[in-house]
C-alpha cells in the first residue's frame, strides 16, 4: 500500500505544514449517522440487519469488538481498517473491545489462506499478545489526540478501549464442556459451507480438524463477550464473514433455543460488520504472512519509511478510511489533486495525516524533516536541532568532534563514515562531482568545510549521488569511527 514517497515530496513542504496547522485549528463535528459515515468512508463490506442495527445504535451505547491475530508482535498497516472502524464507534460514545487471539492464535485461522499455518510457538504467541496490547493502547491513545485536533466530539461519552485476550476464557474450558455448549448447537453442513472451509477442502493440502474448528472458537468468543461484556457488534475483515455469522447464530441459539427451529436469520441481539481487506494493486493481502507488512511499531518500520505516499488509484479511498478529515475537505483535496496530479498534494496530505495519527505530530515532523533532507534542493529554514532530532537513533547520524569535522577533508570524512565504500571511491565521487556537502558540490579532494558553512555552525550533510546521506554533527565528545581503509591523502 505504501509506496516510496521519494522525490515526489520535493515541493511545498512548508506550505503543507502551514495548511495542516490551519486545518488542525478547525473543529469538525462528528457526523451523527455512524453507519452512513462508515459506508461513505468505505468501511462497510457486509452488514447484518442494517435497519435494526441503526435503531440499536440510536437507542443506547453499544459494545463493539474486533479480533486481532497474534501472529506478530506489532500491528501493521492492514490493521488500520478495523482499528479505524472501532475508533469511529468510540468517538460516538460506544465501547470498543480490541480482542487479541491469545488462544485462537495457537490454532490458526484458515480464512483467506490456501495452506495451513505452521504450528504456533506458545511462548511467542504470549509475547506477541503482550506487545500487541501495548501497541493497541498506544494506537488509541494517539488516535484520540489526533481526533481532538480535527473534530468536535463529546469526550465524556468516550470510553477507553478494553484490550483483552481470548485465552482468558478459552484456556480454562475443557473439551466436553465446549462440545456441550457449542458443539450441540453447530451443524457440520453449515460449517462445510463456509467460504474459508470450502476453499481449503478443494485445495491439494486440504484442511486439518484443528483449523476446521477455528470458526467454533471465534463464535464462542462473540458469545462470551456478549454474555459477560454486553457485546452486540463484531467487526472483522471480509474474510471473517462466515465466522461472524457463526457467532451471531450461536448467541441466538444459546439465548433462545427456539431460534434454531424457526430462523437462520441474524439475531437482533447481535450484529456483524465486515470491512474490505487492504490489498496491493495486484489484489494481494497486506500482512506478515504475505511478506509486505508496513509495521506501526517504529522499531520495525521507521517513521521515515512509514511516511510514504499511497498509490494514485487508492489515495481518495485511503483518505476516507485512514483519516478523520470531513468528506467536504477530502473532496476539496481530490479536486485540487485532479487539477495538478503531478504535485501529489493528495498523497502528501494522506502521508501526513496517517503518520501524525500513528506516530504523533513529533513523528510527523521528523519524517518531514528527513524527507526534506533527502529530497529537497535546499535546507533553508532547517536548524541543527531539527536535523539531529529527526535522525535520532538513525545510523546515518554520527556525532563527531568539531575539530575532526573542520580539519578533515570532506572526501576523507565520506570514506571514514562509510558514505563511500573506500577512500578511492570517495575520491572518484569528488572527481565526478557527485559528492555534496550541505547541497553544494565538493569542488576538490582536499576541500574542507568551514564553520560558517555548517548548519547552525554544527551540522554537515554529506550526500553521495541522489539519495545516499550522512549527517555529521559537531559534538564535544568524539565518536570512534567505524573501521575502514585509510583515506588517501
Amino acid at each position: 500500500m505504501f509506496l516510496q514517497f521519494g522525490r515526489h515530496a520535493r515541493r511545498n513542504a512548508r506550505l503543507l505544514n502551514a495548511a495542516l496547522t490551519r486545518a488542525h485549528r478547525r473543529a469538525y463535528a462528528v457526523p451523527a449517522n455512524l453507519l452512513e459515515d462508515l459506508t461513505h468512508r468505505g468501511f462497510v463490506h457486509h452488514l447484518t440487519r442494517p435497519e435494526v442495527l441503526q435503531a440499536a445504535l440510536e437507542s443506547k451505547r453499544q459494545v463493539v469488538y474486533a479480533g486481532i491475530d497474534p501472529t506478530a508482535g506489532s500491528l501493521h498497516i492492514g490493521h488500520l481498517i478495523p482499528l479505524m472502524c472501532l475508533l469511529h464507534f468510540q468517538l460516538r460514545g460506544h465501547k470498543v473491545i480490541p480482542l487479541i487471539g491469545g488462544a485462537t492464535g495457537r490454532v490458526g485461522d484458515p480464512s483467506g489462506r490456501l495452506t495451513e499455518r505452521q504450528p504456533a510457538d506458545i511462548k511467542q504467541v504470549a509475547d506477541n499478545v503482550t506487545s500487541l496490547t501495548e501497541g493497541i493502547n498506544t494506537f488509541f491513545r494517539r488516535a484520540f489526540v489526533y481526533a481532538d485536533a480535527r473534530m468536535a466530539h463529546n469526550e465524556e461519552l468516550s470510553v477507553e478501549p478494553v484490550v483483552t485476550s481470548n485465552l482468558q476464557w478459552l484456556e480454562g474450558i475443557n473439551l466436553l464442556e465446549f462440545l456441550q455448549t457449542v458443539g450441540i448447537h453447530t451443524r457440520v453442513n453449515t460449517m462445510l459451507n463456509r467460504e474459508s472451509v470450502r476453499a481449503r477442502l478443494t485445495s491439494q493440502r486440504g484442511l486439518s480438524f484443528t483449523e476446521f474448528t477455528y470458526q467454533l472458537l471465534q463464535a464462542y468468543d462473540f458469545y462470551h463477550l456478549h454474555s459477560h461484556f454486553g457485546c452486540t457488534i463484531q467487526v472483522g475483515g471480509s474474510d471473517q464473514w462466515g465466522n461472524i455469522l457463526a457467532g451471531i447464530e450461536l448467541i441466538g441459539r444459546l439465548e433462545d433455543p427456539s431460534a434454531a427451529e424457526h430462523s437462520s436469520d441474524a439475531d437482533a441481539r447481535a450484529f456483524g460488520l465486515t470491512t474490505p481487506l487492504l490489498t496491493t494493486a495486484s489484489g494481494e493481502k497486506f500482512g506478515k504472512s504475505a511478506g509486505n507488512a508496513v509495521w506501526l511499531d517504529s522499531n520495525m518500520t521507521s517513521v521515515f519509511d512509514f511516511y510514504q505516499a499511497l498509490d494514485d488509484a487508492d489515495v481518495e479511498k485511503h483518505l476516507k478510511m485512514f483519516t478523520l478529515l470531513p468528506h467536504s475537505e477530502i473532496a476539496s483535496i481530490m479536486e485540487a489533486h485532479s487539477e495538478q496530479p503531478e504535485s501529489r498534494t493528495a498523497q502528501r496530505r494522506l502521508a501526513a495525516e496517517v503518520t501524525e495519527m500513528v506516530h504523533t505530530s513529533k513523528g510527523l515532523a521528523r519524517a518531514q524533516t528527513l524527507t526534506n533532507l533527502l529530497f529537497e534542493s535546499n535546507y533553508d529554514g532547517l536548524t541543527a536541532n531539527q536535523i539531529t532530532s529527526a535522525f535520532e537513533g538513525d545510523p546515518r547520524l554520527v556525532m563527531v568532534d568539531e575539530e575532526e569535522l573542520l580539519e578533515s577533508s570532506v572526501m576523507k570524512l565520506a570514506a571514514r563514515y562509510r558514505l563511500a565504500s573506500s577512500a578511492s571511491a570517495s575520491r572518484n565521487l569528488v572527481q565526478a562531482r557527485g559528492l555534496y556537502i550541505n547541497n553544494r558540490t565538493v569542488p576538490e579532494a582536499q576541500y574542507k568545510v568551514t564553520k560558517a558553512e555548517l548548519i547552525d555552525g554544527r551540522v554537515a550533510i554529506l550526500r553521495a549521488g541522489k539519495d545516499k546521506l550522512l549527517i555529521l554533527a559537531a559534538s564535544p565528545n568524539p565518536v570512534t569511527a567505524p573501521a575502514s581503509s585509510s583515506p588517501d591523502s
